[in-house]
């Protein structure tokens, strides 16, 4: 009978410190996150379609499309698993890559405006659409994440919830973060003194 209280009671206190809350909330944060890797796979997917339709345009810039496959290479290399949110410096590691192949072929678009042939080419405008759809979705996708994960590190550092998180092993998880957040804080220059006369 004493076994069955104790028992009874550490169920309550349990329940009552968080425990089921932790739980609840990692499986959300690793669905999320699921979310996230399907969308930069899908877009991952694109990169060589892109490249293919692009590389028929017999001028176009070859230091342009060749950015774009090493940053596909390097995004891709990283092994994306499920424990990488629980590592900050594989998750940084992780952010950067995808960045790069963000910026990467951000630099592809602009430099595609200056081709018409290109341009006036239907697979490759139903590609970018569908390019556009997938940034639009990874976007979606990590703010998902980004509240998630929140939700997850206010129960990982608030009281007494934290006390469980300590004694389980539950550590605040990394999140997204602005890649040039000082160049970003820092207000634009405008320059208003050139003379129009």
């Amino acid at each position: 009978m004493k076994r069955l209280i104790a028992l009874f009671a550490l169920t309550l206190s349990l329940s009552g410190c968080g425990y089921n809350d932790f739980q609840r909330l990692d499986e959300q944060t690793k669905s999320a996150w699921s979310e996230v890797l399907n969308q930069y796979q899908r877009r991952a997917d694109l990169v060589p379609n892109i490249v293919a339709s692009v590389k028929g345009e017999a001028n176009f810039e070859q230091e342009t499309l060749t950015k774009v496959i090493e940053a596909r290479s390097k995004a891709t290399s990283i092994q994306a698993t499920p424990e990488l949110v629980n590592n900050p410096e594989a998750f940084q590691q992780f952010q950067q890559a995808q960045g790069e192949l963000s910026s990467a072929l951000s630099r592809l678009m602009v430099v595609s405006e200056r081709y018409p042939q290109l341009q006036a080419n239907q697979g490759f405008r139903d590609l970018r659409v569908t390019l556009e759809g997938t940034e639009n979705r990874i976007t979606v996708a990590r703010n998902q994440y980004i509240q998630a994960v929140q939700e997850y590190n206010v129960l990982a550092r608030s009281f007494p919830s934290n006390l469980t998180g300590m004694v389980f092993g539950y550590k605040a998880k990394p999140n997204f973060s602005v890649q040039n957040e000082a160049e970003i804080s820092r207000p634009p220059t405008v320059d208003f003194s050139s003379d129009k006369k």
